[in-house]
């Protein structure tokens, strides 16, 4: 498949502590790709540097084959990337209208008119138009998860990054959040790079899996792919994840 994402020889050290050691991943478009790996190894850290939150000390990172820029997009609001953090990050003090539209607001030249017009509409095809002016702490944890998706997909993204987006949540809310993600990727035609600890549900909604260790990507596959796998590390890393999970 073609690649929309290209990532080579990535590095991104702390001190001594090289938690990205020569990262080579490649994420396909129209797909749902997930990195796994052991709490601290340096998947969030990843995102943040394709994200352009972190500078990579090296390493090279293209989109749809061209490096990364993250200059103001045009009027038009259209954005190759967007990022949907961790806990959802949404501001108390504004409305669900309003957490929606400050990307717009604050990375586009687009017009209120036009801002009001984009808003409105992925408020209706995520199905919050009667909450458009309810703050944060007035929706339920679900709702609270549409808003914040909603407001990584009005810029358009042909690519969106999720970090440990069902952080916090119990079974049952976590495998619809991978539903959803499922769902709005289909129908808004987006590619996704997930980053989970959720093992094995989130194998359900992935195309590929990328494996983080040791600071590199020590395995890439189909998920059907990673019981087969021989790397007897990888084994033990799954094990021991979903032994966590049933207990």
């Amino acid at each position: 498949m073609e690649a929309i994402l290209s990532i080579q020889g990535l590095k991104k050290h702390f001190g001594d502590n090289k938690v990205l050691d020569g990262v080579d991943l490649e994420v396909s478009k129209a797909a749902v790709t997930t990195i796994i790996g052991k709490s601290g190894i340096g998947k969030s850290v990843l995102l943040k540097c394709i994200a352009g939150l972190m500078a990579p000390d090296a390493g090279r990172i293209a989109l749809n084959g061209q490096p990364i820029s993250w200059e103001r997009a045009s009027d038009g609001g259209t954005h190759c990337f967007s990022y949907m953090f961790q806990n959802n990050a949404l501001f108390d003090s504004l409305t669900a209208f309003d957490n929606i539209a400050l990307p717009l607001r604050e990375t586009t030249r687009m017009k209120a008119k036009e801002v009001q017009e984009r808003v409105e509409s992925i408020l209706e095809k995520v199905e919050l138009e009667d909450a458009a002016g309810r703050y944060p702490g007035e929706l339920s944890g679900g709702m609270q998860k549409r808003v914040a998706l909603a407001r990584a997909l009005v810029t358009k993204p042909d690519l969106v990054l999720f970090d440990e987006p069902t952080t916090g949540l119990d079974p049952e809310r976590k495998f619809s959040v991978f539903e959803m993600i499922a769902d709005y990727r289909e129908r808004f035609g987006f590619s996704a790079l997930l980053v989970s600890h959720d093992i094995p549900e989130v194998f359900e909604v992935s195309d590929h899996v990328a494996w983080l260790d040791e600071g590199r990507i020590k395995f890439f596959g189909e998920p059907d792919q990673l019981n087969a796998e021989a790397e007897t590390a990888l084994a033990g890393f799954l094990n021991k994840a979903n032994y966590g999970r049933k207990k």
